[in-house]
């Protein structure tokens, strides 16, 4: 499950929902629009690359301006960053899609970069950089922890029986 969910609360484990979610999307989509859209598959690796960028963005721009003043951000912000970044990858997709055919090397360029970005996905949980996307970020502050924590329990929401 390290691999499809969020391990720690970074900003790349949030990230990686958004990716499993849009590969899951994009596999099932692909059955509906193959014979409408132009050049699926680079549309779809356009699409799960733009979209963590307008969340990273959206977010700490945001961050940027209410931490300061609230010390905290707020849940529907939050959200609302993440719905900023799918709209964002989503329209990019659809544009290329309604776009002229861009042959069959586009279709294995998309699904190159999507096994490229599939791959990291679940190398970059076991391995993470030690860089601030990657670090556990509960509570709006660094903590020092990256990728699978040794202890979850100041995390736990309901206490164990």
């Amino acid at each position: 499950m390290a691999q499809f969910g969020s391990v720690n609360e970074s900003t790349y484990e949030h990230l990686k929902i958004f990716f499993w979610g849009g590969l899951i999307f994009a596999l099932v989509q692909h059955a509906y629009v193959k014979e409408y859209a132009n050049n699926y598959w680079v549309a779809k690796a356009a699409a799960l690359a733009v979209t963590p960028i307008g969340i990273v963005v959206s977010f700490y721009f945001y961050l940027g301006i209410v931490l300061p003043i609230w010390g905290r951000g707020t849940l529907a912000l939050d959200i609302g960053t993440g719905v900023f970044g799918v709209v964002l990858g989503e329209w990019l997709a659809y544009r290329i899609m309604v776009g002229p055919a861009r042959g069959k090397k586009s279709r294995r360029r998309g699904l190159a970069a999507l096994a490229v970005m599939t791959a990291l996905a679940v190398t970059l949980t076991w391995l993470p950089p030690r860089m601030f996307l990657f670090e556990n970020f509960y509570g709006y502050e660094y903590s020092g922890d990256y990728g699978i924590l040794d202890d979850y329990t100041p995390y736990l929401v309901f206490e164990p029986e």
